[in-house]
């Protein structure tokens, strides 16, 4: 039976997880917190401490620390925010959800959102500018000057980009889905820059309900017929529990060494193949240029190799618009781009299979 590569696969240490998973539910039922609790303000601390940050909300999904972001900036109906045309589509059906007018932004050569089209875009109706860490990549310096000159906070989805150290932005949005750098099976992290809105985004994350508030009541909301707390605003039900916090933990603990294995198959990659890259940062996908890519991804197939565009330009979309916007490098990229395998459960032997076939099609040796 021929062997596939597939092109994700989850990050985890089995042995470490099934020890902490133990610890977290003793045989003799011990323990009694498995929900928001000791293991989640571990993980934000840690979090932190390891990549940079000092105001760390943890949240249930990166999708919820982006409708956290974008509630916390206030966007609303008719508000025009200005993103990234070329990513998932977690970074704008909130957008949408909230009333406000998308304003596609087009790409780079390496997929990302380009500072010289948003700087054409800004009006005085920009409530924000999201940017993206496609692939890992880093967003471009001149994206956060842009926000600084005009007073225009920037929100950048961080999911593909953890393991960077002291990224930009006003509001950093991370995800530890199953298949990112490391995995807490689902949860988020947003990154927030000062102690207010760290408070507001804790709040929102639990309906609004102030905990650190209720617990100094001891859980009574009522002492003496008086009502010992309030609801400032309603919000949602986004926090991580100590189950998704202790993954993260050990996710956390060995992601250096997840970051490397990923770095040294990307390097290979760069430096064997004969197809146009597109790569850097984290390395979380690895892309390339290719003229005929059904064809092509075809043949890979074939060859045991799984292959895949993973995001598409979001204007196509319905709730986005339905029509491709006039964007010339999404335009000419769009047809070429196609991302090939890399992750930790992959070998640079693995790697060196792949760009031996790639370079075969390439070569015409392969048919």
């Amino acid at each position: 039976m021929k062997k596939t590569i597939p092109i994700f696969w989850p990050s985890y240490h089995g042995k470490d997880i099934q020890r902490e998973l133990g610890r977290l539910f003793p045989a003799n039922m011990s323990n009694r917190w498995l929900g928001q609790a000791h293991k989640v303000d571990e993980f934000e601390k840690e979090f932190g401490k390891k990549f940079g940050y000092k105001y760390c909300v943890s949240v249930n999904s990166g999708s919820a620390a982006l409708e956290l972001a974008y509630h916390l900036v206030g966007i609303g109906q008719d508000d025009e925010v200005i993103v990234t045309v070329l990513t998932c589509t977690a970074t704008t059906v909130h957008l949408v959800r909230h009333g406000a007018k998308i304003i596609f932004a087009d790409i780079k050569e390496d997929l990302t959102i380009d500072p010289e089209d948003v700087a054409r875009k800004i009006t005085k109706k920009t409530k924000a500018i999201v940017a993206v860490t496609l692939g890992g990549i880093p967003v471009d310096k001149r994206i956060f000057a842009l926000g600084k000159k005009h007073k225009i906070p920037v929100i950048v989805d961080c999911a593909q980009s953890v393991g960077a150290v002291n990224e930009p932005g006003d509001y950093l949005c991370y995800s530890f889905q199953a298949i990112k750098h490391f995995t807490t099976g689902d949860g988020g992290m947003l990154v927030v820059r000062n102690k207010k809105e760290d408070r507001r985004a804790r709040l929102l994350r639990w309906f609004g309900i102030d905990r650190e508030k209720k617990i100094k009541a001891n859980w009574k909301p009522y002492q003496k017929r008086h009502m010992t707390m309030d609801i400032e605003e309603p919000g949602y039900k986004f926090q991580m529990n100590d189950i998704a916090a202790t993954l993260g933990l050990v996710g956390l603990a060995n992601s250096d060494r997840y970051l490397k294995h990923r770095q040294a198959i990307a390097d290979y990659y760069r430096a064997n193949l004969q197809y146009p890259t597109i790569s850097g940062g984290t390395d979380w996908i690895f892309g390339i240029l290719v003229d005929d890519r059904d064809r092509i991804a075809d043949q890979l197939e074939r060859a045991g190799i799984e292959t895949n565009m993973v995001h598409l330009r979001n204007d196509i979309f319905k709730p986005f618009g339905g029509k491709r916007w006039r964007l010339p490098m999404m335009n000419r990229l769009e047809p070429l781009y196609l991302y090939i395998p890399i992750h930790t459960n992959m070998t640079v032997k693995d790697a060196k299979y792949i760009t031996t076939i790639l370079n075969k099609i390439r070569s015409g040796h392969l048919s």
